[in-house]
Protein backbone atom coordinates (compact mmCIF):
# COMPACT_ATOMS: atom_id res chain seq x y z
CA UNK A 1 0.00 0.00 0.00
CA UNK A 2 1.48 3.54 -1.22
CA UNK A 3 2.13 5.54 1.65
CA UNK A 4 0.81 9.19 1.25
CA UNK A 5 3.50 11.94 1.04
CA UNK A 6 3.94 14.20 4.26
CA UNK A 7 5.34 17.31 1.76
CA UNK A 8 2.43 18.37 0.05
CA UNK A 9 0.23 18.32 3.63
CA UNK A 10 3.13 20.44 5.22
CA UNK A 11 2.75 23.05 2.69
CA UNK A 12 -1.20 23.21 2.52
CA UNK A 13 -1.15 23.17 6.66
CA UNK A 14 1.38 26.39 6.46
CA UNK A 15 -0.96 27.72 4.12
CA UNK A 16 -4.05 27.58 6.20
CA UNK A 17 -4.84 30.82 8.13
CA UNK A 18 -3.57 31.56 11.32
CA UNK A 19 -7.28 32.36 13.16
CA UNK A 20 -8.13 28.97 12.17
CA UNK A 21 -7.51 26.84 14.74
CA UNK A 22 -4.99 24.05 14.68
CA UNK A 23 -7.19 21.37 14.16
CA UNK A 24 -9.58 23.07 11.58
CA UNK A 25 -6.56 23.96 9.69
CA UNK A 26 -5.22 20.38 9.99
CA UNK A 27 -8.68 19.20 8.61
CA UNK A 28 -8.46 21.81 5.59
CA UNK A 29 -4.92 20.70 4.86
CA UNK A 30 -6.07 17.28 4.65
CA UNK A 31 -8.90 17.57 2.77
CA UNK A 32 -7.13 19.29 0.25
CA UNK A 33 -4.27 16.70 -0.32
CA UNK A 34 -6.89 13.96 -0.08
CA UNK A 35 -8.71 15.62 -3.30
CA UNK A 36 -5.59 17.10 -5.39
CA UNK A 37 -2.42 14.86 -3.83
CA UNK A 38 -2.68 11.81 -2.39
CA UNK A 39 -4.58 8.78 -4.36
CA UNK A 40 -6.87 6.77 -3.58
CA UNK A 41 -6.30 3.95 -0.82
CA UNK A 42 -2.82 5.73 0.08
CA UNK A 43 -1.68 4.87 3.97
CA UNK A 44 -1.15 8.08 6.15
CA UNK A 45 2.39 8.24 7.54
CA UNK A 46 2.60 7.61 11.38
CA UNK A 47 0.77 9.71 13.29
CA UNK A 48 4.28 10.37 15.40
CA UNK A 49 5.52 11.42 12.19
CA UNK A 50 3.23 13.57 11.40
CA UNK A 51 3.01 15.77 14.75
CA UNK A 52 6.39 16.12 14.03
CA UNK A 53 6.21 17.20 11.12
CA UNK A 54 3.29 19.31 11.35
CA UNK A 55 3.88 20.93 14.64
CA UNK A 56 0.81 19.30 16.34
CA UNK A 57 -0.12 17.73 19.43
CA UNK A 58 -1.21 13.90 19.32
CA UNK A 59 -5.01 15.06 20.41
CA UNK A 60 -5.49 17.52 17.55
CA UNK A 61 -4.11 15.04 14.79
CA UNK A 62 -6.49 12.21 15.87
CA UNK A 63 -9.58 14.69 16.38
CA UNK A 64 -9.09 16.19 12.68
CA UNK A 65 -8.69 12.30 11.20
CA UNK A 66 -11.98 10.89 13.32
CA UNK A 67 -13.80 13.90 12.08
CA UNK A 68 -12.32 12.97 8.61
CA UNK A 69 -13.24 9.20 9.05
CA UNK A 70 -17.09 10.16 10.13
CA UNK A 71 -17.19 12.45 7.15
CA UNK A 72 -16.12 9.69 4.57
CA UNK A 73 -12.86 10.84 3.63
CA UNK A 74 -10.54 8.26 5.25
CA UNK A 75 -10.50 5.16 6.51
CA UNK A 76 -9.32 3.01 9.33
CA UNK A 77 -8.91 -0.78 10.54
CA UNK A 78 -7.47 -2.03 13.79
CA UNK A 79 -3.70 -2.90 13.64
CA UNK A 80 -3.91 -1.46 9.64
CA UNK A 81 -3.60 2.18 9.65
CA UNK A 82 -5.34 4.80 8.38
CA UNK A 83 -6.08 5.38 4.57
CA UNK A 84 -7.35 7.62 1.94
CA UNK A 85 -10.88 7.14 0.54
CA UNK A 86 -12.67 8.27 -2.49
CA UNK A 87 -13.62 12.05 -1.91
CA UNK A 88 -17.29 12.68 -1.39
CA UNK A 89 -19.30 15.50 0.16
CA UNK A 90 -21.25 14.19 3.33
CA UNK A 91 -24.42 16.30 3.16
CA UNK A 92 -25.12 15.77 -0.83
CA UNK A 93 -25.96 12.12 0.53
CA UNK A 94 -29.73 11.52 2.10
CA UNK A 95 -29.52 9.37 5.46
CA UNK A 96 -33.14 8.55 4.33
CA UNK A 97 -31.88 5.31 2.31
CA UNK A 98 -29.02 4.32 5.05
CA UNK A 99 -32.44 5.05 7.73
CA UNK A 100 -34.78 3.22 6.21
CA UNK A 101 -32.09 -0.32 5.40
CA UNK A 102 -30.65 -0.02 8.94
CA UNK A 103 -33.15 0.77 11.43
CA UNK A 104 -36.75 -1.32 12.61
CA UNK A 105 -38.63 1.93 13.13
CA UNK A 106 -42.11 3.62 11.31
CA UNK A 107 -42.23 5.61 8.43
CA UNK A 108 -42.68 8.88 9.96
CA UNK A 109 -40.01 7.95 12.48
CA UNK A 110 -37.42 7.17 9.17
CA UNK A 111 -38.95 10.59 7.87
CA UNK A 112 -38.37 12.92 10.77
CA UNK A 113 -35.06 11.82 11.45
CA UNK A 114 -33.79 12.12 7.99
CA UNK A 115 -34.08 15.60 7.64
CA UNK A 116 -33.23 18.34 9.90
CA UNK A 117 -33.16 17.97 13.23
CA UNK A 118 -32.78 19.49 16.87
CA UNK A 119 -28.92 20.10 17.63
CA UNK A 120 -27.30 17.91 20.03
CA UNK A 121 -25.56 21.20 21.29
CA UNK A 122 -28.07 23.41 22.96
CA UNK A 123 -25.17 26.14 24.47
CA UNK A 124 -22.68 27.93 23.17
CA UNK A 125 -21.82 31.43 21.23
CA UNK A 126 -24.55 32.59 19.07
CA UNK A 127 -26.76 29.25 19.24
CA UNK A 128 -30.33 30.17 17.89
CA UNK A 129 -33.43 29.86 19.71
CA UNK A 130 -32.05 29.90 23.16
CA UNK A 131 -33.21 33.18 25.36
CA UNK A 132 -30.83 34.96 27.45
CA UNK A 133 -31.30 32.62 31.05
CA UNK A 134 -28.79 33.68 32.93
CA UNK A 135 -30.49 36.93 33.41
CA UNK A 136 -33.40 35.70 33.74
CA UNK A 137 -34.96 36.68 37.40
CA UNK A 138 -34.99 32.87 38.72
CA UNK A 139 -34.69 34.18 42.62
CA UNK A 140 -38.53 35.53 42.27
CA UNK A 141 -39.52 32.50 40.20
CA UNK A 142 -38.01 30.16 42.98
CA UNK A 143 -39.57 32.28 45.38
CA UNK A 144 -43.01 31.78 43.52
CA UNK A 145 -43.17 27.59 44.24
CA UNK A 146 -42.78 28.53 48.12
CA UNK A 147 -45.75 30.99 48.28
CA UNK A 148 -48.22 28.37 45.97
CA UNK A 149 -47.47 24.57 47.40
CA UNK A 150 -49.31 25.38 50.80
CA UNK A 151 -51.49 22.51 52.03
CA UNK A 152 -54.50 23.59 50.89
CA UNK A 153 -53.42 23.72 47.45
CA UNK A 154 -53.12 20.01 47.40
CA UNK A 155 -55.27 20.17 43.81
CA UNK A 156 -52.09 21.33 42.16
CA UNK A 157 -50.29 18.17 42.63
CA UNK A 158 -53.42 16.26 40.84
CA UNK A 159 -54.22 16.08 37.13
CA UNK A 160 -56.14 19.53 35.58
CA UNK A 161 -58.63 19.78 33.85
CA UNK A 162 -58.46 21.98 31.06
CA UNK A 163 -56.15 23.74 32.30
CA UNK A 164 -55.38 25.97 35.62
CA UNK A 165 -58.36 28.67 35.65
CA UNK A 166 -56.11 31.73 36.89
CA UNK A 167 -53.13 31.01 34.47
CA UNK A 168 -55.85 31.07 31.35
CA UNK A 169 -57.29 34.13 32.45
CA UNK A 170 -53.29 35.76 32.60
CA UNK A 171 -52.55 34.60 29.07
CA UNK A 172 -56.04 36.37 28.01
CA UNK A 173 -55.31 39.30 29.50
CA UNK A 174 -51.48 39.14 27.75
CA UNK A 175 -52.89 38.10 24.46
CA UNK A 176 -55.00 41.39 24.47
CA UNK A 177 -51.83 43.42 25.91
CA UNK A 178 -49.09 41.76 22.85
CA UNK A 179 -51.28 40.79 20.31
CA UNK A 180 -54.25 42.94 20.10
CA UNK A 181 -56.41 40.01 20.62
CA UNK A 182 -59.88 39.67 22.28
CA UNK A 183 -60.50 36.06 23.13
CA UNK A 184 -62.65 34.20 25.37
CA UNK A 185 -60.72 31.93 28.21
CA UNK A 186 -62.47 29.29 26.99
CA UNK A 187 -60.58 28.98 23.45
CA UNK A 188 -57.20 28.98 25.25
CA UNK A 189 -55.99 25.43 25.66
CA UNK A 190 -52.77 24.82 27.88
CA UNK A 191 -50.18 22.79 26.18
CA UNK A 192 -46.50 21.96 27.05
CA UNK A 193 -44.95 24.07 24.80
CA UNK A 194 -45.60 24.59 20.92
CA UNK A 195 -44.59 21.35 19.22
CA UNK A 196 -47.35 20.28 21.93
CA UNK A 197 -49.78 22.77 20.48
CA UNK A 198 -49.21 21.84 17.00
CA UNK A 199 -48.99 17.73 17.47
CA UNK A 200 -52.65 18.85 18.86
CA UNK A 201 -53.62 20.40 16.14
CA UNK A 202 -52.30 17.62 13.98
CA UNK A 203 -54.55 15.04 15.77
CA UNK A 204 -57.44 17.12 16.36
CA UNK A 205 -58.23 19.08 12.38
CA UNK A 206 -56.18 16.57 10.04
CA UNK A 207 -55.74 12.78 8.95
CA UNK A 208 -52.86 10.71 8.14
CA UNK A 209 -51.64 11.76 4.24
CA UNK A 210 -53.72 14.92 4.53
CA UNK A 211 -51.39 17.73 3.05
CA UNK A 212 -50.06 20.58 4.93
CA UNK A 213 -48.55 23.81 3.48
CA UNK A 214 -45.71 25.46 4.79
CA UNK A 215 -43.26 28.34 4.23
CA UNK A 216 -39.71 27.81 2.77
CA UNK A 217 -37.39 28.11 4.65
CA UNK A 218 -39.67 26.84 7.49
CA UNK A 219 -39.42 25.65 11.45
CA UNK A 220 -37.90 22.42 10.98
CA UNK A 221 -39.02 21.97 14.70
CA UNK A 222 -43.16 22.51 13.04
CA UNK A 223 -41.90 20.10 9.95
CA UNK A 224 -41.03 17.38 12.00
CA UNK A 225 -43.74 17.13 14.11
CA UNK A 226 -46.39 16.96 10.95
CA UNK A 227 -44.46 14.26 9.44
CA UNK A 228 -44.37 12.33 12.50
CA UNK A 229 -48.49 12.91 12.99
CA UNK A 230 -48.61 11.17 9.37
CA UNK A 231 -48.77 14.34 7.57
CA UNK A 232 -47.81 15.19 3.88
CA UNK A 233 -45.91 18.64 4.06
CA UNK A 234 -45.33 21.05 0.86
CA UNK A 235 -43.16 24.10 1.11
CA UNK A 236 -44.03 26.77 -0.81
CA UNK A 237 -40.93 29.63 -1.13
CA UNK A 238 -41.55 33.21 0.61
CA UNK A 239 -39.56 36.26 -0.25
CA UNK A 240 -39.74 39.46 2.25
CA UNK A 241 -41.27 41.85 -0.64
CA UNK A 242 -42.14 39.63 -3.09
CA UNK A 243 -44.33 36.98 -1.37
CA UNK A 244 -44.93 33.31 -2.49
CA UNK A 245 -43.69 31.82 -5.33
CA UNK A 246 -46.26 29.65 -6.21
CA UNK A 247 -44.84 27.55 -9.10
CA UNK A 248 -46.92 24.98 -8.94
CA UNK A 249 -50.27 23.64 -7.16
CA UNK A 250 -50.38 20.41 -4.49
CA UNK A 251 -52.73 18.32 -6.41
CA UNK A 252 -54.49 17.22 -3.34
CA UNK A 253 -56.76 19.45 -1.26
CA UNK A 254 -54.66 21.34 1.41
CA UNK A 255 -56.26 20.84 4.95
CA UNK A 256 -53.97 23.26 6.95
CA UNK A 257 -51.27 26.05 6.50
CA UNK A 258 -48.42 27.12 8.72
CA UNK A 259 -47.32 30.11 9.03
CA UNK A 260 -44.73 31.52 11.89
CA UNK A 261 -46.89 34.54 13.20
CA UNK A 262 -45.47 38.28 13.11
CA UNK A 263 -41.61 37.40 12.77
CA UNK A 264 -40.60 34.89 10.20
CA UNK A 265 -38.24 32.48 11.70
CA UNK A 266 -36.10 31.41 10.73
CA UNK A 267 -35.45 34.48 8.09
CA UNK A 268 -35.74 36.97 11.03
CA UNK A 269 -38.25 39.54 9.24
CA UNK A 270 -41.59 40.51 9.93
CA UNK A 271 -43.81 38.66 8.13
CA UNK A 272 -46.71 40.02 5.99
CA UNK A 273 -50.22 39.51 6.28
CA UNK A 274 -51.32 40.60 2.82
CA UNK A 275 -49.40 37.55 1.59
CA UNK A 276 -50.27 35.06 3.81
CA UNK A 277 -54.10 35.89 2.18
CA UNK A 278 -52.74 35.81 -0.93
CA UNK A 279 -51.78 32.09 -0.41
CA UNK A 280 -54.66 31.08 1.50
CA UNK A 281 -57.14 32.32 -1.05
CA UNK A 282 -55.07 30.20 -3.54
CA UNK A 283 -54.47 26.93 -1.49
CA UNK A 284 -57.80 27.54 0.57
CA UNK A 285 -56.56 25.01 3.47
CA UNK A 286 -59.62 24.08 5.96
CA UNK A 287 -57.91 25.51 8.93
CA UNK A 288 -54.44 28.39 9.24
CA UNK A 289 -52.67 27.87 12.29
CA UNK A 290 -50.09 30.56 13.22
CA UNK A 291 -46.76 29.95 15.53
CA UNK A 292 -46.49 33.14 17.40
CA UNK A 293 -42.49 32.27 17.64
CA UNK A 294 -41.66 35.82 17.94
CA UNK A 295 -42.61 39.38 18.84
CA UNK A 296 -42.78 42.86 19.57
CA UNK A 297 -45.67 44.68 20.95
CA UNK A 298 -46.94 46.35 17.76
CA UNK A 299 -46.32 43.96 14.72
CA UNK A 300 -49.61 42.45 15.22
CA UNK A 301 -51.04 43.67 12.07
CA UNK A 302 -48.92 40.96 10.44
CA UNK A 303 -50.98 38.19 11.97
CA UNK A 304 -53.94 36.74 10.34
CA UNK A 305 -55.58 35.35 13.32
CA UNK A 306 -58.96 35.91 14.40
CA UNK A 307 -60.45 34.77 17.93
CA UNK A 308 -64.08 35.37 15.49
CA UNK A 309 -63.02 33.09 13.00
CA UNK A 310 -64.20 29.51 12.93
CA UNK A 311 -60.73 27.99 11.18
CA UNK A 312 -57.83 30.18 12.46
CA UNK A 313 -55.92 28.93 15.71
CA UNK A 314 -52.43 30.58 17.18
CA UNK A 315 -50.12 28.65 19.17
CA UNK A 316 -47.30 29.97 20.92
CA UNK A 317 -44.80 29.12 24.03
CA UNK A 318 -42.85 30.78 26.82
CA UNK A 319 -39.71 29.33 26.42
CA UNK A 320 -38.35 31.80 24.18
CA UNK A 321 -39.64 34.37 26.57
CA UNK A 322 -38.17 33.39 29.56
CA UNK A 323 -36.58 29.99 29.81
CA UNK A 324 -36.47 27.08 27.44
CA UNK A 325 -36.96 24.22 30.14
CA UNK A 326 -40.29 25.66 31.36
CA UNK A 327 -42.59 24.02 28.30
CA UNK A 328 -45.59 25.80 28.61
CA UNK A 329 -47.56 27.52 26.26
CA UNK A 330 -50.78 27.74 25.10
CA UNK A 331 -53.24 27.14 21.88
CA UNK A 332 -56.27 29.46 21.21
CA UNK A 333 -58.73 27.88 19.18
CA UNK A 334 -62.38 28.87 17.57
CA UNK A 335 -65.21 28.51 19.84
CA UNK A 336 -66.78 25.33 18.34
CA UNK A 337 -63.22 23.35 18.45
CA UNK A 338 -62.54 24.53 22.24
CA UNK A 339 -64.53 22.00 24.16
CA UNK A 340 -63.91 18.87 21.56
CA UNK A 341 -59.65 19.88 21.65
CA UNK A 342 -59.48 20.19 25.13
CA UNK A 343 -61.20 16.57 25.55
CA UNK A 344 -58.87 15.27 22.72
CA UNK A 345 -56.23 16.74 24.99
CA UNK A 346 -56.99 15.20 28.01
CA UNK A 347 -57.72 11.80 26.55
CA UNK A 348 -54.28 11.40 24.53
CA UNK A 349 -51.81 13.93 26.86
CA UNK A 350 -53.65 13.92 30.07
CA UNK A 351 -52.86 17.31 32.14
CA UNK A 352 -50.70 18.09 34.62
CA UNK A 353 -47.88 20.35 36.06
CA UNK A 354 -50.67 22.14 37.77
CA UNK A 355 -48.10 23.27 40.19
CA UNK A 356 -46.24 25.45 37.26
CA UNK A 357 -49.16 26.76 35.87
CA UNK A 358 -49.51 28.00 39.40
CA UNK A 359 -46.34 29.79 39.25
CA UNK A 360 -46.45 31.23 35.88
CA UNK A 361 -49.76 32.74 36.70
CA UNK A 362 -48.63 34.99 39.31
CA UNK A 363 -45.48 35.51 37.82
CA UNK A 364 -47.60 37.12 35.22
CA UNK A 365 -50.15 38.85 37.59
CA UNK A 366 -47.44 40.32 39.65
CA UNK A 367 -46.20 42.30 36.31
CA UNK A 368 -42.91 40.08 36.24
CA UNK A 369 -43.35 38.81 32.62
CA UNK A 370 -44.01 42.44 31.04
CA UNK A 371 -41.15 44.12 33.18
CA UNK A 372 -38.55 41.21 31.96
CA UNK A 373 -39.58 41.18 28.37
CA UNK A 374 -39.74 44.86 28.11
CA UNK A 375 -35.90 44.74 29.44
CA UNK A 376 -34.97 41.56 27.12
CA UNK A 377 -36.22 43.00 23.86
CA UNK A 378 -34.18 45.91 24.27
CA UNK A 379 -31.36 43.79 25.02
CA UNK A 380 -31.45 41.74 21.88
CA UNK A 381 -31.92 44.80 19.56
CA UNK A 382 -28.94 45.97 21.06
CA UNK A 383 -27.49 42.83 21.16
CA UNK A 384 -28.37 42.22 17.31
CA UNK A 385 -26.53 45.66 16.23
CA UNK A 386 -23.46 44.44 17.31
CA UNK A 387 -23.71 41.26 15.04
CA UNK A 388 -25.20 43.30 12.56
CA UNK A 389 -22.53 45.48 12.33
CA UNK A 390 -19.98 42.90 12.47
CA UNK A 391 -20.70 41.33 9.48
CA UNK A 392 -22.28 43.13 7.24
CA UNK A 393 -19.19 43.84 5.18
CA UNK A 394 -18.08 40.33 4.99
CA UNK A 395 -17.35 39.65 1.51
CA UNK A 396 -19.63 36.43 0.93
CA UNK A 397 -22.64 37.29 2.68
CA UNK A 398 -24.90 39.18 0.54
CA UNK A 399 -27.81 40.04 3.02
CA UNK A 400 -28.13 40.18 7.10
CA UNK A 401 -32.00 40.78 8.62
CA UNK A 402 -32.54 43.78 9.86
CA UNK A 403 -31.48 43.98 13.96
CA UNK A 404 -34.78 43.66 15.86
CA UNK A 405 -36.38 42.77 19.33
CA UNK A 406 -36.21 38.69 18.55
CA UNK A 407 -33.02 36.39 19.73
CA UNK A 408 -32.23 34.98 16.02
CA UNK A 409 -30.94 37.15 13.21
CA UNK A 410 -30.71 34.87 9.79
CA UNK A 411 -27.47 35.70 7.48
CA UNK A 412 -27.41 34.84 3.63
CA UNK A 413 -24.48 34.06 1.19
CA UNK A 414 -24.13 33.58 -1.91
CA UNK A 415 -25.98 30.36 -3.89
CA UNK A 416 -22.26 28.91 -4.45
CA UNK A 417 -21.51 29.00 -0.79
CA UNK A 418 -22.15 25.19 0.97
CA UNK A 419 -23.79 26.65 4.38
CA UNK A 420 -23.95 23.59 6.10
CA UNK A 421 -20.12 22.99 5.56
CA UNK A 422 -19.42 26.56 7.28
CA UNK A 423 -22.21 26.00 10.23
CA UNK A 424 -19.85 22.46 10.25
CA UNK A 425 -16.51 24.66 10.77
CA UNK A 426 -17.68 27.17 13.14
CA UNK A 427 -18.52 24.23 15.12
CA UNK A 428 -14.92 23.21 15.57
CA UNK A 429 -14.13 26.70 16.54
CA UNK A 430 -16.96 26.61 19.34
CA UNK A 431 -19.16 29.33 17.00
CA UNK A 432 -22.61 27.38 17.19
CA UNK A 433 -25.10 27.80 14.19
CA UNK A 434 -27.99 26.54 12.11
CA UNK A 435 -27.60 26.51 8.33
CA UNK A 436 -30.38 27.34 6.27
CA UNK A 437 -29.95 25.79 3.23
CA UNK A 438 -31.52 22.50 5.06
CA UNK A 439 -35.34 23.83 5.67
CA UNK A 440 -35.46 25.21 2.64
CA UNK A 441 -37.45 23.29 -0.26
CA UNK A 442 -35.34 22.25 -3.31
CA UNK A 443 -36.60 24.89 -5.82
CA UNK A 444 -35.24 26.99 -3.07
CA UNK A 445 -31.80 27.73 -3.77
CA UNK A 446 -30.96 30.52 -0.49
CA UNK A 447 -28.80 29.35 2.69
CA UNK A 448 -27.00 31.19 5.38
CA UNK A 449 -26.55 30.95 8.79
CA UNK A 450 -29.12 31.40 11.50
CA UNK A 451 -27.48 32.88 14.78
CA UNK A 452 -28.94 33.73 18.18
CA UNK A 453 -27.99 36.50 20.59
CA UNK A 454 -29.38 35.19 23.75
CA UNK A 455 -26.20 33.20 25.34
CA UNK A 456 -23.91 36.44 24.54
CA UNK A 457 -23.72 39.84 26.59
CA UNK A 458 -22.14 42.98 27.22
CA UNK A 459 -17.79 42.52 26.47
CA UNK A 460 -18.03 38.63 26.06
CA UNK A 461 -20.40 39.32 22.59
CA UNK A 462 -18.22 42.12 21.23
CA UNK A 463 -15.50 39.75 21.58
CA UNK A 464 -17.30 36.65 20.31
CA UNK A 465 -19.02 38.68 17.39
CA UNK A 466 -15.59 40.13 16.30
CA UNK A 467 -14.36 36.77 16.30
CA UNK A 468 -17.56 34.69 14.91
CA UNK A 469 -16.64 37.66 11.76
CA UNK A 470 -12.86 36.47 11.44
CA UNK A 471 -13.66 33.06 11.19
CA UNK A 472 -16.05 33.60 8.43
CA UNK A 473 -14.27 35.63 6.56
CA UNK A 474 -11.34 32.88 6.92
CA UNK A 475 -13.49 29.99 6.18
CA UNK A 476 -15.33 31.58 3.11
CA UNK A 477 -12.02 31.78 1.29
CA UNK A 478 -11.64 28.00 1.51
CA UNK A 479 -11.99 26.14 -1.44
CA UNK A 480 -13.84 23.48 0.28
CA UNK A 481 -16.92 25.22 0.86
CA UNK A 482 -17.70 26.08 -2.82
CA UNK A 483 -19.87 24.26 -3.84
CA UNK A 484 -19.65 22.79 -7.45
CA UNK A 485 -20.99 23.92 -10.40
CA UNK A 486 -23.12 21.80 -12.45
CA UNK A 487 -22.35 21.88 -15.73
CA UNK A 488 -25.10 22.49 -18.73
Amino acid sequence: MEIAALAPLIERYQRQSDTLGKQVRLEQAMLEVIRHDWPVGARLPAHRTMCKSLGVARNTLSLAVKSLISEGYLSTGQGQGTWTRRPFHPQRISRGPALEASLPLSRRARKVLGGQGASLIQSGAFVPGIPDIGRFPMRKWRQLYSSVTVPHNALLLSYSSGGYGPLKREIRDFLRRWRNIDCDTQQIIITEGTHHGIELCALALADEGQRVVMESPCYWGARNVFLASGLETCRVPWVPGAGHQMSCLPDEEVQLVYFTGSHHYPLSVPTSRADKQALCDVYQPAYILEDDYEFSGDDFDNLMYDPQSDNRLLVGSFSKLMFPGLRLGYLVVPRALAGPMNRLRSEVFREGRMLDQAVLAQFIADGDLDAWYLRIQREYLGRQQVVHDQLRQVEGIVDISPPSQAISLCVHFDENIDDQRVAQLLMKEHLIVRPLSPVCCSDDRRCGLVLGVGMLTGDSLVREAERLRRTIETILRLKDVRRKRIAG
